[in-house]
């Protein structure tokens, strides 16, 4: 069972999630704009958040970066716009996942099960196996890929969580041609719904991230993604 906090102006569209969430066994709380959201986040714990966009008092843009500064629950936004520069706003904010209205509540559900599928399995309590990393020039570049930390030239930068789920995974799988099907699928958790421009969204800011090893991630045309591993790899990387 999750916690589910529903945040959208319209009512309709709260009571047609709390229906399809309570059905699937989760508690759902609703606010009726950003600013109330911001309220209960400082106030309650929530294992994911669904967002509106467009909402009077604050916005849902305005409300993640809000909900940001105290807490990284995992949030859908919800949005009647799918145009690729909102899709970027909304990612570079932090969200995890967007979903363009008219929405399936089916497939709303889906994504949310995803997204904790996948926040619940990135880390092991009480493991005591080294962490995974993967190195190239001599450490200039450094993925830590458990405890989720990728330094370039020393200094460690900041991404989006999907943003960091779609790098390691490619770092995982590097060298090896990944379709967008696959990326999609292997990446979000779930038989997509939208389009590969949610993917190619990704890339580019995920190659914005990366600065001076942007090149690392080649595009194959008619195909999707590479990540190369260009420049000299660790000993550790190799093994």
């Amino acid at each position: 069972m999750y916690r589910i906090l529903v945040v959208d102006d319209e009512a309709r569209i709260r009571s047609l999630i709390r229906k399809y969430a309570e059905f699937e066994g989760h508690e759902v709380t609703e606010a009726g704009d950003g600013m109330e959201a911001v309220l209960l986040c400082r106030k309650q714990t929530f294992d994911i958040i669904i967002m509106d966009i467009m909402m009077p008092e604050l916005d849902g843009f305005s409300a993640c970066r809000e909900i940001r500064k105290v807490t990284d629950t995992p949030i859908i936004v919800l949005s009647a716009r799918g145009e690729e520069y909102d899709k970027i706003n909304a990612f570079e904010v932090g969200i995890d996942d967007y979903v363009v209205k008219p929405f399936s509540a089916k497939e709303l559900m889906l994504r949310v099960n995803a997204v904790m599928k996948r926040v619940g399995g990135s880390t092991i309590p009480g493991s005591t196996k080294p962490n995974e990393v993967f190195e190239m020039d001599g450490g200039a570049f450094r993925a830590d890929l458990t405890a989720r930390i990728v330094n370039i030239d020393g200094q460690r930068v900041e991404m989006s969580p999907k943003e960091y789920d779609l790098l390691f995974y490619m770092i995982t799988n590097r060298n090896i041609a990944l379709s967008r099907e696959k990326l999609l699928s292997e990446v979000w958790g779930y038989n997509f719904f939208g389009d590969a421009r949610t993917l190619d969204t990704h890339i580019k800011l995920l190659r914005k991230s990366l600065g001076r090893y942007s090149d690392c991630i080649a595009t194959l045309r008619g195909l999707g993604y590479r990540f190369e591993a260009k420049r000299q790899e660790t000993e550790n990387d190799k093994k």
